[in-house]
Order: structure tokens, then C-alpha cells, then sequence
């Protein structure tokens, strides 16, 4: 069988666009997916409650229609028997992949038993990653932290996790008190690589190339999963593959420009300006994070008070624009 996580024909790692709650929605989804460069993208997660009505759930799936990268979803939930009806929803429309979050460590998610909750019994973790293997064809896939409070279980919840037939595993190195605070912990990537039979996905920290290279060379992962660090940089995954393919990529303005397009389009028109405009300086925010020539006017990009998106980007895209082509290798 081809593996799910193929590299390229330089050895380029496959490279996954992590889900990401919050901005990283079916709106950033489209405008990477303008952009490329990345494998496979995956949802942000499909919460599947309690009282979940599965048909009405499946509806929130939208695989990409206009790119050939195929988007994965992610399932959220504690209820194995809910987990493998919406597996099998999931599967009739047709996702490549089904996910199992054992991850978020939203207050609010994990109070539910849910996300990363899962980490602090390996065999209910089982219980639920097995629920949806037997349930589908599909392959299914898990993403988790290294444990909860601390890493006790850490071994035992991987060792779960690969008994209950999933076909790899994605490692954010941090617990669920971690939060997205401290420094993500490679070591516990490299433990598992040496603890598991099936493949492990590296994720965290991965804000530039030499990160990701560095990754691989610590942990010997078999791919990379990119969240924060394609909001950053949307053009990382390009930059990681040109690389291994012994050259350079240099971003180009327009393609930014194109990326912050597609986004707004896919924002409905129904949508009040006042949101329009909070979800793209929060966005474009990022960016001004991840540039020190962008930094000090980050503060100043929040604190604007537009009333709509054009007046935002009439203020917002000149100081974007002057700060952006600073950075050795952009591009007009």
C-alpha cells in the first residue's frame, strides 16, 4: 500500500497545514490552498458533542474543490459510538483522512472530556481511535500532546493510540497545561520515533526552514505539521521544499496580495464589516508578529478602529508592503 506520507522525488518530507481553531478556518484553508506548496491540509476540529446530530454536522465538511490538495477532518468528541457515526459521514463524503483530536487544550473542550482530556486515560483513548478504525475504510490518523499535566503517560497513550489501528500518529510536543507557552519539547517527538512502529508527524515550533530541518534532524519524524507558522509565513512550505530541491523560493507581493484576497472572498458577504475587518487584522497581525521590521506597528495595526476593509488595507497594507520587502528574498 502507498504510504500516506509520501516524500517527494528530492526527499522533501510531506507537508501538512495543521488544523488550527480560530484563524486557521476554512477561510485561511482557501487563501494557502491559493498559495500551495503543502500536501494536505486538515480541518479545524469538528466538535461531535453529546447530543450530536450527525447528518447536520457532516454539512460543515467542505473538501477543497478548487485545488488538487486534499483536506482532512478532524474530529473532536468522547463518545466513541457518536465519533464512529460521524467517521462514517465523514467517509460517504468522501475525506482522505479522519483525525482524532487528543490535542486541544481549550478549558472548554477538555471540561467535555474531549481533546486532550483523552490523554489522561490511554485506554479510553483507545477506545475512542478504535471506534472510528473499525467504523471506516478511510485511513484514520491521531493528533495528541505528550499528556496532560505532566508526561507520565506519555508511552502508554502512544502505545494506545498505535494498538488501536490508527495509521500514524501527530505529535505536538507540549501537555495540555503547556498550553502553546513554553518551547515544544522535540525530544518527546524522537521518543516516540524510537518507541512506535507506525509513522510520526513532528509539530511545533516550525516558524522557519531551519526549524523544520532541524526537526527532522533531531527527531528523524517522517513528516512535518505547520499551524502558526503558516500564518506567519504562508510561504513556508514553499521555501521548505525548494530546499530539498536545491534552490531558492522568493515570495512575491502580488501572490500575498492574492492570498489576503482569496481569504476575504471566502469571508460571506453577509458578514458584518466590523468582523470582516477583525478577522483580517487579526491575520494580518501575525505577520506583523513574525517580522522585526513589521514588529513595532503591530500594536498600532490591532489597536485601529476601520470601519471597513478598505479603509483597514488603505492604512494596513502600505506599512505590510514597505516592511514585507525588507525581508531578504521577497519579492514585488
Amino acid at each position: 500500500m502507498a504510504s500516506l506520507l509520501p516524500r517527494d522525488s528530492k526527499g522533501c518530507p510531506y507537508l501538512l497545514l495543521a488544523p488550527m481553531e480560530g484563524v486557521g478556518d476554512r477561510c485561511f484553508r482557501k487563501a494557502m490552498a491559493s498559495i500551495g506548496g503543502f500536501d494536505e491540509a486538515v480541518t479545524d476540529f469538528l466538535r461531535v458533542p453529546a447530543n450530536a446530530h450527525i447528518e447536520s454536522l457532516a454539512k460543515k465538511y467542505e473538501p477543497f474543490e478548487t485545488t488538487p490538495i486534499p483536506l482532512a477532518v478532524q474530529l473532536m468528541g468522547s463518545d466513541p459510538e457518536l465519533l464512529a457515526a460521524m467517521a462514517v459521514a465523514m467517509e460517504k463524503k468522501q475525506a482522505p483522512r479522519i483525525d482524532l483530536n487528543c490535542g486541544c487544550p481549550s478549558n472548554t473542550v477538555t471540561g467535555k472530556g474531549a481533546g486532550s482530556s483523552l490523554l489522561k486515560d490511554p485506554e479510553f483513548l483507545h477506545e475512542n481511535a478504535q471506534a472510528l478504525v473499525r467504523a471506516v475504510s478511510t485511513p484514520v490518523t491521531l493528533k495528541m500532546r505528550s499528556g496532560y499535566e505532566d508526561t507520565s503517560l506519555f508511552q502508554e497513550n502512544l502505545l494506545a493510540a498505535q494498538e488501536s489501528g490508527v495509521k500514524y500518529i501527530t505529535l505536538h510536543p507540549r501537555t495540555k497545561v503547556d498550553g502553546y507557552g513554553p518551547p515544544a519539547k522535540w525530544e518527546y517527538i524522537a521518543q516516540a520515533k524510537d518507541l512506535l512502529k507506525i509513522p510520526v508527524v513532528g509539530n511545533g515550533d516550525i516558524l522557519e526552514v531551519k526549524d523544520a530541518l532541524a526537526m527532522l534532524k533531531q527527531t528523524s519524524c517522517d513528516a512535518l505539521m505547520i499551524g502558526r507558522g503558516s500564518i506567519i509565513n504562508p510561504f513556508i512550505f514553499h521555501q521548505i521544499r525548494a530546499h530539498f530541491h536545491g534552490r531558492e523560493f522568493h515570495p512575491k507581493w502580488n501572490d500575498l496580495l492574492t492570498y489576503f484576497s482569496v481569504y476575504l472572498e471566502e469571508i460571506a458577504d453577509e458578514v458584518p464589516q466590523k468582523i470582516r475587518v477583525s478577522k483580517l487584522k487579526q491575520l494580518m497581525s501575525f505577520q506583523f508578529k513574525g517580522n522585526v521590521d513589521l514588529l513595532e506597528n503591530r500594536q498600532m495595526i490591532l489597536r485601529l478602529q476601520c470601519t471597513t476593509v478598505e479603509e483597514f488595507l488603505t492604512i494596513s497594507l502600505p506599512l505590510l508592503k514597505e516592511g514585507w520587502l525588507k525581508t531578504p528574498g521577497n519579492q514585488l
